[in-house]
Order: structure tokens, then C-alpha cells, then sequence
């Protein structure tokens, strides 16, 4: 083409008018007090990020925007940031904001009807669930505008911004001035992980790890934010030595326990919140702190080598009293970082695949929801008012029903809170908004108090929606939503209890050969367990986990001890095995046979029979993860039950089970006291103390054996009293009635002996027969006696696993065998004693000459005249004192 043609065209072009896409040119720039105010959006969901500059009195310019995708989002003014000022909201632009922004920049014109004065929050709302995405508060501005960044900087803002993976990124603001660092970290992760992230030794170039100094960050159980400074000597958790040091992943504070805190744990916590399943905690550190020895000095202009790593936490112990950053299972790195030089390569926010972090309540057909009110802490869907609904104690909760399961509503959220279900997300009686709603239960019926409350049953149906919420007719945004899913576990088992302390559920059905069990928990877990047995040892567990591939598995466990050794796999005939996690509630399910197919003690699994008939004790605990390889301390659990449940196979019902050691520890004193020390006594009494001078061993054995007794009935009534019953179904409870029948025989046996024989008469025959019942029954009860016992011990044992009650048995066997040695040597003493007596034919006695010390019992006694040894007969006999 010539150049003269170039020319022509190029002036053609210039003088052509083109339309202007500016949308605020005609708009005056002066008017407005805002004139050049800008700010940061506060974030409040979706992980809104931007800048807010006001151009002129029509239009706004939004830059380095981000935000996650809505329903049906817009440009909201309010008159204040309070639930009921932003519901009563109205739109302040025609431009929507329906698709995901990545770090945009964009001009946003208002409507011609709206003027700057009448808002005082600029919002990102979405209108169908009346939901604050993000906000800038323009009412505390003063006329000159132009506020600096610092004066309204907010926690999420930073100077700079590092991307470590495709789920994880490091946000940082350097103050040289204070040398301190500013950090902020942000990963898509789970509220039970933990993120880490710091500076490597630059001295270690073959292990970077190993000396770093890193902050370890996250949430604990109630939801607020932690970060610590932590140490690293080894690839391991953190582990206590015997002499009281420590090595692996550890908290600076356990390195230098003496030590100030402040100078040892110089990482201080700013901020932290957790929104779309996006974690996010903001921290700083100084440049160069104090300590030395576990703190590494940050250089803010070399290249120096940072660490970072994600993964699962466990949470402090008794033992180990701080966090443990578990395995990171391939989620870390390395990387050379400036932090003088300014980056941002982070573009667009965090998309969390799993972005609902409010607890899963699942409704059944027997256990009631608790419907009561509390604090708004962590409300899934802001603007709420400062309460909210609480179902079962958690905070606004997901609630899963059934179709065709009734579910049952316990209300006490007060008179003025009426429960119902809506169709409406807001609620509040959506007719005030006119608005319509679908009503599908509840209404101002619906409430009640703790002292009395009112008891309702809904049952969705099959034209019940999938997804409707539960709110209170009066205060709009209260509840949150209400999954309506096909039946499942309620529906597909007959019986169903809820174990201790209300987190797990257990449901089963019987057949006439195999139990179907499944197993639920109500809060998030890595793994849950249930387990046959009264405590953790001596125990059957069944524990259920999604392994790395995301496949359900079920295993089974015998436990013999507290340590990971003590868990031994077994080989149980499981069938009908499922295992699945749904936003971190496991669900586990199989069916086994009531008696294992094996021998009796042939493997430990052998013995795992399930007696339909008698109470099943039932425990369970929760952890952080699994795994079907090597156990250690990581697969401990973090919440178990604090006592066994009986649950009642064939009733569907179960009950708590009572500790009852201190019952049975005063019930065993007290027979130990009787047939221990009172009876033997008193037995004793009448066998050797016969040459005590008048009736005194017939006062002393009247006496022992009486107390005996008494102490005896009262041990016997308390146990009974505090076991709601007797029941003869243990071999300790049958030798302990036997004892006590032959006890009790003894006062009727003396009350009805035969007159004893005059002086110099021989004994009758019914006397005779009287001592040798009399006797015999005495030291027969004392036998049994003492087998109760050391029955009574073994069943403490079986009964609780308890590690002192071997001790205490061999303890009452030295007990009594110390009595069988003074027996010995006082039936030896006796002996002798009688042989002298007949040899010198004296008659020695120092009682009244009507009692000697001869035994019934004994066939050797001298007798070979009736007249002149008939005063050597012996007398056993109980009489009155007053005889």
C-alpha cells in the first residue's frame, strides 16, 4: 500500500468521533465529600479481597478484586453493618457481580436515584440468601477523604503474596522500621490441619528441616486460631525423654521450659478466621529475637531458604500438653525468598473443595434434637444477630433428616423464639419482607424453655425439598439449613441409642444368627472406633477410616493394653463392610456372627461372643487418622467415652453404666471385716479360750459372732441397694448367699440346741448331734465364707480390669494362710496341754468346773470310766449371758 494511502486513512481514522466508554464522563467530580476515599473490603465470605476508590458522585473504581461466585450477587448500600440495617439494604448499582473475580479492576457507576449520603455501608450481597460477602464502612469518614491504608488496614491485607502450592500461600507486610515481619497464611485445608511455615538453617544444606525455626498455626477444638513457634531436631513429633528432654517437631517453650514465655515463643497472634474451608492466620515475628539458640535471625535483604509444610494436627494431651503436627504426607517444601523484594503472584482466591465447616447434626427417629439458643461465634452465614439456634449444643448446625423418619424436637430456645421450618433461607416470617414462604413445620406454637419444654414430631415426606431451613418465626437469620436425603441408617436398622456423652450413635438389628451393627459419629474425625468391653483394655474394637485412596475400610482389634503394642489385629468374620466420611463424619457399618466360627481361646477373636440376652458394654473414640500398618502415638485418640454403655440388644435400649468401685470397695471391707477378722474370732473364742476364767469365751464368741453377722447383713444391703437388685448369675453371689445361709443357721441352730447333760450324766443323743451341727456348720460357713472372698475380687477384676486387684487377692491368701498357721500352732498347744491333763488326772480348768477345754470333735478323748470322767466331757454349747 503507498504511503499517501497510509496517510489518508490514519487522518480519515482521527477525525471519526468514537463513542466514549467512560460511564461517569458527564458526571460532576466535586460534589462529593468522598471524593478520593479509598480502602480495603472487609471479608466476610466468599474470600473477598479489593480496593474501594470513589471516583466522583456517580461511580466507583474496584481494583485487585477477588471473590468466589454467588447465586445472585450486587452492589448493596445500608445504613449501618447490623443484620437488620443490611436485610432492610437496597441495591445501589445495575452491574451484578455473578461469576469469580481474579486480582480485577473495573468502574462501577450507581443508580441515577442514589447519592453517596444515603449509604453508610457499601456491601457485596448476595439477595437470595440475604448473605454479606464482603464490606467498607463509609459513615466514620470525615470530608477531606482520602483516609490513609493504615488507618483502616484490614488483618487479610498484606504488602506481598507467594504462592507454595496449588492449595497453600504465604502473605507477608515487612516493617524494617520495628523489624518485625507481618505474615499471613492461607491455605484450602481442613479445620483439623495445621500450616507451617518458616526459616531454614542456613548452615544444614543436606536437611533443611531439621533446624528450622517455623510457626505452626491452626485452630483448636472451639474454633479460635493458634500459632506457635516451634523448633525442629528431628523428622518426628515431638518426644519426651526419659531424663525430661525433648527432640522432634517441638514448641520452643518445651526447649526452655524456665524460660519467659515472651522470650521464647516469639510468635504472636493477630488474627485468624476460617471461611469457604479456606484457613487463614495472620502472625508476626521480629526480625532477630532473643533467643538465640532456637530462633533463627531473618535477614530482610539476603535470599534466604524458607520451609513450609501442611498436614494433620493432633491436639494437646495429658502427656504431651502442646499441638503435634502429625506426617505431612508429601504437602511441603522449599523455596529461596527476598522478603525486601515486593511479589504478588497470587492470582484470584482459594477454591476450598469442601467449603462447609459447620458441625453435621443427623436426626434419628428416637433421639431428640435439642433446640436451644446461644452466642453467634461462628455463624455460617453472616449478617446474624448476636444469638442464634443451637441444635443438640452446636452452633447453627447442618441438620440431616430422613424422609419417612420422624424427627423429634425438643424446644427450649425460649418464648421468644418459635421454632419452624421454611422454605425461606432468612425467615423471620418472610411475609413481613413480603415475601412468600413455604411452611413445612413449626409455627408460634413452637416454643418452649429448658423448665418445660415443648415436644414436637416432624416427618418429611417425599414432596419435602432437599433443601429447606430451619429458623425462628420472630429474628430472621437464626438457623441454617436442613438436608433432606432418602432414608438411610434409621431406616435400614431396628434399633438405634446414642452412647456417651451424645457423639456417637450406634444402631443394629438381630438376626437369628448375626448382628448388623453401624456406628456414627457426630463430630468431624479422622477415624472412629467402637469397642466391646467396659474400658479400652480387654477390649474388641472395630475402627473405621477412608484410607489415602478414599476407599472406606473396617478393621478389628483386640486390646490388651494402653500402648500402641497392646493393639492387635484380628481376623473377625466381617461382612457387609462400608466405611464413608461426609464432611468429616465417619459412618461405619458391618455385620458378624453372635458366636465366632472358631474354638473357644484357639485366637482372642474366639472369644468375642455377642450374647443377645445380657447388656452389651459399648465404648468409642475418636482421632485424627489411621492406619492399617504400624500404629504409634499419631493414631491415639483425641475424644473417647468416659464410661461404658449397657446397651440392652433386645430392648433397643441402653443405659449408662455406673462406676461401682467404691460400692464394691466398701461392700468388700466390710465382709472382709466380718468373715476376715469377726467370725474366724470368733469361732476361735470357743475352740481355745475355754480356760478364761467364768463364761467369758462364751461372751467373747457370743459377741464376735453376733457383730460378725451384723456386719455381714449391713454389706449385704448395701450392695444390694446400690445394685438395684440381686441377681445369682455370678459364681461370687452364690458363694456369698451360701455363707450367708449358713451364717444365719448358726444363732436359730443355738437357739434351739438341746438341754445340756447334769454332772455326771451322759450327753444325749440329740446334744451330740447338736455340737457336731453346730460345728460343722460354723467352720463350713467360715470356708465359704472366704471363698466369696476371693470370688468377690475376681469378679472386680473381670469386671473393671483393675490392675490392683491381683495384689489385694494374693494379699487376702497370706491373710488367711497367717490365720491357718495360729490355728495350727493353737490346736498344737492344745494338744499338748490335754496330754498333760490326762496324765496327771487333774482336772486344771480355771472355770467353774462345768466347762472343759475336751473337742467333741476329737475321737482320741479319754473315757474309760463313766463316774469318774464324765466331768471331763466337753461342752459346745451357745447359752444366754443371763443363764
Amino acid at each position: 500500500m503507498a504511503p499517501s494511502t497510509l496517510i489518508f486513512l490514519g487522518l480519515f481514522m482521527f477525525l471519526i468521533p468514537f463513542p466514549y466508554s467512560d460511564p461517569v464522563s458527564a458526571c460532576p467530580r466535586t460534589n462529593t465529600s468522598l471524593l478520593n476515599f479509598t480502602s480495603h473490603f472487609t471479608m466476610v465470605q466468599h474470600q473477598l479481597r479489593g480496593i474501594l476508590s470513589v471516583i466522583d458522585d456517580c461511580s466507583f473504581r474496584v481494583s485487585q478484586f477477588d471473590m468466589l461466585s454467588g447465586s445472585d450477587v450486587h452492589w448493596w448500600g445500608a445504613a449501618g453493618d447490623n443484620v437488620l440495617n443490611l436485610t432492610a439494604g437496597f441495591l445501589i448499582s445495575d452491574s451484578n457481580l455473578n461469576h469469580t473475580y481474579q486480582n480485577d479492576t473495573f468502574i462501577v457507576p450507581l443508580r441515577k436515584n442514589v447519592t453517596w449520603d444515603q449509604i453508610k455501608v457499601l456491601a457485596v450481597w448476595d439477595v437470595p440468601t440475604a448473605s454479606n460477602f464482603g464490606h467498607i464502612l463509609l459513615s466514620n469518614y470525615s470530608v477531606n477523604g482520602g483516609a490513609n491504608f493504615s488507618d483502616r488496614e484490614q488483618p487479610t491485607v498484606f504488602e506481598n503474596c507467594k504462592v507454595l502450592s496449588d492449595n497453600y500461600r504465604i502473605r507477608w507486610s515487612l516493617n524494617e522500621e520495628d523489624a518485625v515481619i507481618d505474615i499471613g497464611l492461607e491455605a484450602a485445608i481442613g479445620v483439623q490441619n495445621y500450616m507451617a511455615f518458616g526459616w531454614a538453617n542456613p548452615n544444614v544444606s543436606n536437611s533443611l528441616m531439621v533446624g528450622g525455626d517455623v510457626a505452626i498455626t491452626g485452630f483448636e477444638g472451639d474454633g479460635l486460631p493458634f500459632a506457635h513457634d516451634y523448633f525442629i531436631t528431628k523428622y518426628s513429633e515431638c518426644m519426651i525423654n526419659e531424663d525430661g528432654t525433648v527432640q522432634g517437631v517441638c514448641p520452643d517453650t518445651m526447649y526452655k521450659s524456665t524460660d519467659p514465655i515472651g522470650l521464647v515463643n516469639n510468635t504472636i497472634l493477630v488474627y485468624g478466621h476460617r471461611k469457604d474451608g479456606v484457613s487463614f492466620i495472620r502472625y508476626k515475628r521480629p526480625l532477630k529475637s532473643n533467643d538465640s539458640n532456637f530462633d533463627l535471625e531473618v535477614d530482610p535483604t539476603a535470599n534466604m531458604t524458607v520451609i513450609w509444610a501442611i498436614g494433620l494436627i493432633k491436639p494437646p494431651d495429658s502427656l504431651r500438653p502442646f499441638y503435634l503436627p502429625q506426617n505431612h504426607g508429601g504437602s511441603y517444601g522449599h523455596l529461596s525468598l527476598n522478603i525486601s523484594n515486593h511479589v504478588n503472584d497470587c492470582l484470584g482466591p482459594l477454591d476450598a473443595k469442601d467449603k462447609e465447616d459447620q458441625d453435621l447434626v443427623i436426626a434419628d427417629k428416637k433421639e431428640p434434637l435439642v433446640i436451644s439458643t446461644g452466642p453467634a461465634l461462628h455463624y455460617p452465614n453472616p449478617p446474624n444477630p448476636s444469638k442464634v439456634l443451637y441444635i443438640n449444643k452446636k452452633e447453627a448446625p447442618l441438620l440431616r433428616v430422613e424422609r419417612g423418619v420422624q424427627v423429634k424436637f425438643s424446644i427450649q430456645a425460649g418464648h421468644d423464639v418459635a421454632l419452624y421450618v421454611t422454605s425461606d433461607p432468612i425467615g423471620g416470617n418472610a411475609t413481613l419482607r413480603n415475601m412468600t414462604e413455604t411452611i413445612y413445620f413449626g409455627g408460634p406454637e413452637a416454643e418452649g424453655v429448658q423448665a418445660s419444654p415443648t415436644e414436637l414430631t416432624w416427618a418429611p415426606d417425599r414432596n419435602t425439598p432437599d433443601l429447606v431451613y430451619y429458623q425462628s418465626l420472630y429474628v430472621p437469620k437464626m438457623g441454617w439449613k436442613v438436608q433432606v436425603v432418602d432414608g438411610g441408617l434409621p431406616d435400614m436398622y431396628n434399633n438405634s441409642v446414642s452412647l456417651d456423652d451424645q457423639q456417637v450413635m450406634l444402631f443394629w438389628t438381630l438376626s437369628d444368627n448375626s448382628i448388623s451393627i453401624a456406628a456414627r459419629g457426630e463430630k468431624k474425625s479422622g477415624y472412629l472406633a467402637i469397642g466391646f468391653g467396659r474400658g479400652m483394655i480387654n477390649s474388641y474394637a472395630y475402627v473405621g477410616w477412608v484410607d489415602d485412596s478414599g476407599k472406606g475400610r473396617v478393621s478389628t482389634y483386640w486390646i490388651d493394653g494402653r500402648d500402641a503394642l497392646n493393639v492387635h489385629p484380628t481376623k473377625e468374620n466381617l461382612t457387609y463392610v462400608r466405611c464413608k466420611s461426609e464432611n468429616g463424619i465417619i459412618t461405619l457399618e458391618f455385620t458378624r456372627p453372635l458366636k465366632p466360627s472358631c474354638d473357644l481361646n484357639e485366637r482372642p477373636e474366639c472369644n468375642n461372643i455377642v450374647d443377645p440376652s445380657t447388656p452389651l458394654k459399648v465404648i468409642w473414640a475418636m482421632g485424627a487418622q489411621w492406619s492399617d500398618d504400624h500404629l504409634s502415638v499419631r493414631n491415639m485418640h483425641f475424644a473417647t467415652s468416659k464410661r461404658p454403655m449397657s446397651v440392652l440388644l433386645m430392648r433397643g435400649s441402653a443405659e449408662a453404666e455406673e462406676d461401682l468401685r467404691p460400692v464394691l470397695a466398701v461392700h468388700g471391707f466390710m465382709m472382709f471385716l466380718a468373715w476376715g477378722i469377726l467370725l474366724p474370732a470368733g469361732v476361735l473364742a470357743a475352740r481355745y479360750l475355754k480356760h478364761v476364767k467364768d463364761d467369758s469365751w462364751y461372751r467373747i464368741h457370743v459377741y464376735l459372732q453376733y457383730s460378725g453377722l451384723a456386719i455381714v447383713f449391713l454389706g449385704f444391703l448395701f450392695a444390694v441397694a446400690e445394685l438395684r437388685g440381686l441377681t445369682l448369675d455370678s459364681v461370687h453371689v452364690k458363694f456369698g448367699m451360701l455363707a450367708i445361709l449358713l451364717a444365719v443357721a448358726q444363732p436359730m441352730n443355738a437357739y434351739l440346741r438341746p438341754k445340756k447333760a447334769a454332772i455326771g450324766e451322759e450327753s444325749s443323743r440329740k446334744r451330740i448331734v447338736w455340737e457336731y451341727t453346730h460345728i460343722i456348720t460354723g467352720r463350713c460357713a467360715l470356708v465359704v465364707g472366704f471363698a466369696a472372698l476371693i470370688s468377690g475380687l475376681k469378679h472386680l477384676g473381670d469386671r473393671y480390669g483393675d490392675e490392683n486387684v491381683h495384689g489385694l487377692s494374693w494379699a487376702l491368701i497370706v491373710w488367711f494362710l497367717i490365720g491357718a498357721l495360729i490355728v495350727m500352732y493353737l490346736e498344737y498347744r492344745e494338744t499338748s496341754m490335754s496330754r498333760g491333763r490326762v496324765a496327771g488326772r487333774s482336772n486344771w480348768v480355771l472355770g467353774n468346773g462345768e466347762e472343759e477345754d475336751i473337742d467333741l470333735l476329737r475321737q482320741s478323748r479319754p473315757m474309760t470310766d463313766k463316774e469318774s470322767y464324765s466331768s471331763e466331757r466337753m461342752e459346745v454349747q451357745l447359752e444366754p449371758l443371763s443363764r
